[in-house]
């Protein structure tokens, strides 16, 4: 979303230590760290213990609601005392990671506090942090005993309503009552036996603000809202959501186990149609996860569930935060999906969107909005609640109800939906007062932590990330943020903020850079490799080389920029391959590996962009004459068997299966031991494979020196230059390549580039090809499949976990060439 929303100038890379990072602590002596100092000196005595305990004497700072549970409350004092050891309070254990950090103790202590504060006040006022994101139980429609109960938190209306289809509109007999923390409620009791509001029929909130006027609006916490779809520009409907059993889908498939490192299909389902049209979920589940299993990989993220408006925001302007979008199905529709992908084996992600929320006054939750003051409202008010290159509303993370709204809205998608985890869109808007707008973040510590970081947003998603593996220990959660925050991705437990990935977000800017502006001829090895690698110690991250944000209008995919016109003549298979497509499809396939294969834990891709989807995403809109001709995806294209998308398909599927076969993703041994610049040649190591990429234009090299750590036979597993590939077969696939020892053992520097072995291979221009260890222990019963689709070698377990060192090594080669020759 940064990319399409533009909110930043200029991403910069995930800078790790360096001099650049140790920052002076006096100059990011901020209000909030003025704060921390003082309560440095009030709670010198243990951040650790209470991250681990969360609870701790206090005095009651609350109020407590008085209709028989503790569903809401407002601040009204704050008298707390704690008395935690000093030793424990001192131990940050974020900070030995990281000793660049050290200045900003003060900094860490506040935000831990401040969270282990919310922590224990919801312990004391709501059963805890689990109960607290229960609140779809209790707002919103629910059935209680005989009848239906709605709750609505809306604290600056005067006299509040429901109205809908069953009682034709006309609120008068439904008249709701509002309690001392702005909470308004009413019970509907049922009819003959039957619910008095019926499932599918509309319903609203009519409130009357400080002018005296009523207005309609959604309910906050409604499971669906609709649109005539006749009426062009007509407000969204809510829905009350409460299918009878028989209609009800019920969950047939477990969810499967957490991979060792996701592999993830990005995908749109509205788009996701090969016809001009918005698809369907039941649809995509049926037509589009198959493809999906097949490309092997093993989790599906899917954009632009929560309900929105305006389709071309993409999903990222969203107005109802508890309804799966209307457009492609009903919520049972979300479900049959999900519960499919799980039979496939297949992870289902949500891309969730706390970061903002729809500008809209009908049906968004803005219309709430009206009047309130700003510790009353969703939002923060003036300034601080609008984003002005979003055209969107900003939250107040410090509000309680606020908190129990967005934390209910991960528990709701989790629990009714079965997601399995997150990816956190606008993170950095969220981390930062100024949102990154006009910032370019250079690594300087002080850019991270200042008066300029939102302390209320980090403990919110410190809260949320404990919240979402305390449900779901096994779940994934991806921040997409790309200031390169240190701590994001460590456990809260240490001080972090709790993610478990990271977008490598810097490494798409750095590939289009390349296609823009430089010549083949001007590829650097040794920067794209320090790019691809340049993340934080101990923090992991998903690397992609193009998402949707460099797929849509405005934009180019890489193989449009690559191959650009081209691609509309000279993709047939019945016509001699053309220098451009030619250089295209292999550049393609050699980018998205590298990209793989060096740029993090996990791996990401949007749909349609694996077997090189010539066009971009154009939503709908005023400037194209509300045309969906490009707001869909051409599978005629890859399925059409004369047509050279095939190759770049085959081998997408072909390097997700090698890392099926030889987890090299989740391996923590990464070293690259040759960026020769001369010869524009890449190789390294991820696991026990052996990666070698040749840039050159034109040249080959035979008998090419590439170092390695284990001595004994190689041969070929993944080769791009094969012809099921569209390469032209180089490469033979059946010759061993044994090693030779490199200088004294146990001296690295006598070694050749670092590596105590080495072996010679044919490395043709323009490919890279992956080798693998013979175990010569085992009996070998079928040949590397070259497509990677089938790979059947064994692979020596206990071997493959020898390998996974503590430590990420970058050990660039020398410059001339390591052939010897």
């Amino acid at each position: 979303m940064l990319g399409s929303l533009s909110l930043l100038a200029a991403p910069s890379a995930f800078r790790p230590f360096s001099s650049s990072s140790r920052t002076n602590r006096s100059s990011c002596s901020t209000t909030d760290h003025r704060l921390a100092r003082q309560l440095a000196a009030e709670c010198r005595r243990g951040s650790q213990i209470l991250l681990r305990r969360h609870v701790f004497p206090r005095n009651s700072v609350y109020g407590r609601v008085s209709y028989g549970s503790p569903i809401s409350a407002v601040m009204v004092q704050d008298t707390s005392t704690m008395t935690i050891s000093e030793e424990d309070a001192e131990h940050i254990r974020i900070l030995d990671v990281d000793t660049a950090l050290l200045p900003f103790k003060d900094h860490f202590q506040y935000r831990i506090k401040k969270y282990v504060d919310q922590k224990t006040l919801f312990e004391k006022h709501e059963g805890g942090l689990e109960e607290f994101a229960k609140g779809y139980l209790k707002f919103g429609f629910n059935k209680e005993d005989d009848g239906i109960v709605y709750r609505e938190w809306a604290p600056a209306a005067r006299e509040a309503q429901v109205v809908g289809d069953f009682n034709g509109w006309d609120g008068s007999n439904h008249q709701m009552e509002k309690n001392q923390f702005g909470v308004w409620s009413i019970k509907i009791p049922d009819s003959e036996g039957k619910s008095a509001i019926p499932h599918n029929s509309r319903v609203k909130f009519r409130f009357k603000h400080g002018d005296g006027v009523w207005v309609d609006r959604i309910p906050a916490w409604v499971k669906y809202a609709t649109v005539d779809p006749n009426a062009f520009g007509a407000p969204y409907d809510g829905v009350h959501w409460d299918p009878p059993p028989s209609e009800r889908y019920e969950f047939k498939y477990p969810r499967p186990p957490k991979p060792k490192a996701p592999r993830i299909y990005e995908a749109h389902v509205g788009m996701s149609s090969s016809e001009p049209r918005i698809n369907s979920y039941r649809e995509f589940a049926d037509e589009v996860l198959p493809r999906i299993k097949a490309n092997n990989y093993n989790t599906v993220q899917l954009m632009a569930v929560m309900e929105h408006s305006y389709y071309a925001s993409f999903g990222y302007h969203v107005t109802n935060f508890f309804s799966a979008s209307s457009r492609s199905g009903t919520p049972e529709d979300l479900k049959y999906l999900i519960d499919k992908a799980h039979s496939l084996g297949l992870r289902v992600l949500m891309d969730v969107v706390h970061s903002h929320a729809s500008n809209n006054v009908t049906d968004g939750l803005n219309g709430f909005d009206v009047g309130q003051s700003s510790q009353e409202s969703y939002f923060h008010t003036g300034e601080r609640g609008y984003h002005k290159l979003w055209d969107s509303r900003l939250f107040n993370y410090g509000n309680w109800e606020v908190l129990r709204f967005l934390l209910s809205n991960l528990r709701w998608w989790l629990e009714e939906f079965k997601f399995d985890g997150f990816r956190f869109d606008g993170v950095t808007s969220m981390l930062y007062h100024h949102h990154g707008i006009n910032m370019a973040f250079t690594g300087n510590y002080n850019e991270y932590f200042s008066e300029a970081t939102d302390v209320d947003a980090v403990v919110y998603l410190m809260l949320a990330n404990s919240l979402i593996h305390s449900i779901l220990p096994d779940a994934t959660v991806i921040a997409e943020d790309v200031s390169g925050m240190p701590g994001l991705g460590r456990p809260v437990s240490e001080g972090g903020i709790g993610f478990d990935y990271r977008l490598a977000m810097a490494i798409p800017d750095k590939w289009i850079d390349y296609l823009k502006n430089k010549n083949d001829e001007e590829w650097s090895m040794k920067d794209l490799s320090w790019n691809l690698t340049n993340r934080r110690y101990t923090e992991k991250c998903i690397s992609y080389a193009e998402s949707h944000d460099q797929s849509i209008v405005g934009d180019k995919t890489i193989a449009f920029f690559l191959m650009d016109k081209e691609m509309y003549s000279g993709m047939s298979c019945l016509t001699e391959t053309s220098p451009a497509i030619e250089r295209g499809i292999a550049l393609h396939k050699m980018i998205h590996f590298i990209t793989m294969a060096l740029g993090g834990e996990g791996y990401l891709n949007f749909m349609g962009n694996e077997f090189g989807h010539p066009e971009w995403i154009d939503f709908p809109r005023e400037g194209n004459g509300w045309s969906y001709e490009k707001c869909r995806r051409q599978w005629n294209l890859v399925d059409t068997d004369h047509l050279r998308y095939k190759f770049m398909n085959a081998f997408d599927r072909a390097m997700n299966a090698l890392d099926d076969n030889f987890p090299f993703l989740s391996s923590a041994k990464q070293i690259v031991s040759c960026a020769d610049e001369e010869h524009k040649v890449i190789v390294f190591e991820r696991g026990d494979l052996v990666f070698v990429f040749n840039f050159h234009p034109e040249k080959t090299y035979d008998g090419y020196k590439v170092g390695c750590d284990l001595p004994g036979k190689y041969r070929v597993v993944l080769d791009s230059d094969a012809w099921e590939f569209g390469g032209h077969g180089r490469v033979a696939h059946d010759v061993d390549h044994f090693t030779s020892p490199e200088g004294i053992p146990g001296v690295p520097e006598t070694n050749f580039n670092n590596r105590p072995n080495s072996f010679k291979v044919l490395s043709p221009s323009r490919t890279c090809v992956v080798y693998y260890k013979v175990d010569e222990s085992l009996k070998e019963t079928n040949e590397a499949n070259l497509s990677g689709v089938d790979v059947t070698l064994k692979v020596d377990a206990a071997e493959q976990e020898n390998v996974e060192e503590s430590t990420i090594l970058v050990a660039h080669g020398a410059e001339e060439n390591p052939g010897g020759n």
